[in-house]
This record gives C-alpha cells, structure tokens and sequence, in this order.
C-alpha cells in the first residue's frame, strides 16, 4: 500500500469516527436516547441494551449495529405529526423493539451475520405515548404493544428494500388507529 492510499484510509477512519458512537453501536455511553427537539411529536426510548431485538436477537453485536433505532424514531415522528390535532404535542417513548426477523447462529460463521426474515419472527414494539392539547391538558395516554403477525402478507407501497420496511408498516398501522384522524384529513 502506498503512503499517499495509506493516508487517505487513516483520514477516511477518522471522518467516519467522528460521525457519531450510535451511528454504530446504539449501545455507546454518548449515544442519544432521543431524537433532538423539533415540533410537536417528542420522541425518546429506553436503554436500547435491554431491547428485545438486542437481547434476544441471536447476534447481539450485529442487532446493535447501525442507526436504525434512530431511523425508526425519526420515521415514527414525521408519521405521527401527521395525525395529532393543531397545536397538540404528542410524548412518545419507545420501551422496546423487536425487529422482523432474527439472526440464526447454528447457520455457522458464514451466516450468523444475516438476518433471516421469517413469519415466525414478526415486528413488534412496545410504546408509551401522552398527546396534550393546547392548554397543556392530557387528550390520550397509554401504553400499546403493537406488532404485525402478517407483515409478510402485506401488498403496499412502502419500499421493497428499505430493511425497516416491515416495521415502518407496523408504526403507519398503529398510528392510523391511536390517532384516527390525520391533520391531512380536517
């Protein structure tokens, strides 16, 4: 390798480095445990180390791999903004996820890094919410478990391969019944 090759992949680990912990482990000590304030849909999650999709995902390493908890959060809120009333705020705290799919270990080295998308191995999220009216007041609050045990039936026209598709789905089903009426709608 050359000095000159050398020092451009130096450069390239450092940019990368410094991009963020969570970008790559969601389990670091600086990663977020909530998306930044924006608007009226605030969204945290609990310590992602006790999630379903890390503890018993069959590869832990690999489940905490990457910014997908952040990408889900992110989705979660832009969906829901849709669909509370003017002027109310919606709290949403996500306690646990499991991502479609799980990472099979006795498929051996070679395959212990893939995960396999079965309909035994469905989406499901566990998710406390508060929506708060103009004056400050509770509208709905609760906590729901929500899941889609026939992800793998479903015809739709969220993109085929975006690896979150399956939950993304799961999230638009649960906020169109919590929150029935879209602002898109009034």
């Amino acid at each position: 390798m050359t000095p000159r090759l050398a020092s451009l992949f130096l450069a390239l680990a450092v940019v990368v480095g410094a991009s963020g912990a969570y970008a790559g482990d969601m389990l670091a000590k600086d990663a977020p445990r909530s998306l930044p304030s924006s608007g009226p849909v605030s969204v945290a999650w609990s310590d992602p180390a006790h999630f379903s999709d890390i503890t018993s995902s069959g590869n832990r390493n690999a489940a905490a791999r990457g910014d997908w908890l952040v990408q889900l959060a992110t989705y979660m809120r832009k969906r829901a903004d849709q669909r509370i009333a003017p002027g109310n705020r919606l709290e949403l705290t996500i306690l646990d996820i499991q991502r479609a799919g799980r990472y099979e270990p006795w498929r051996g080295l070679s395959g212990q890094d893939i995960r396999v998308v079965r309909d035994s191995y469905p989406p499901r999220m566990v998710v406390k919410f508060r929506e708060l009216d103009t004056g400050g007041q509770v509208v709905a609050e609760g906590e729901r478990t929500i899941t889609d045990p026939a992800f793998l039936l479903h015809v739709g026209s969220i993109n085929d391969s975006d690896p979150l598709r399956y939950e993304k789905r799961m999230i638009d089903s649960w906020l169109r019944r919590e929150f029935p009426q879209s602002v898109a709608a009034r």
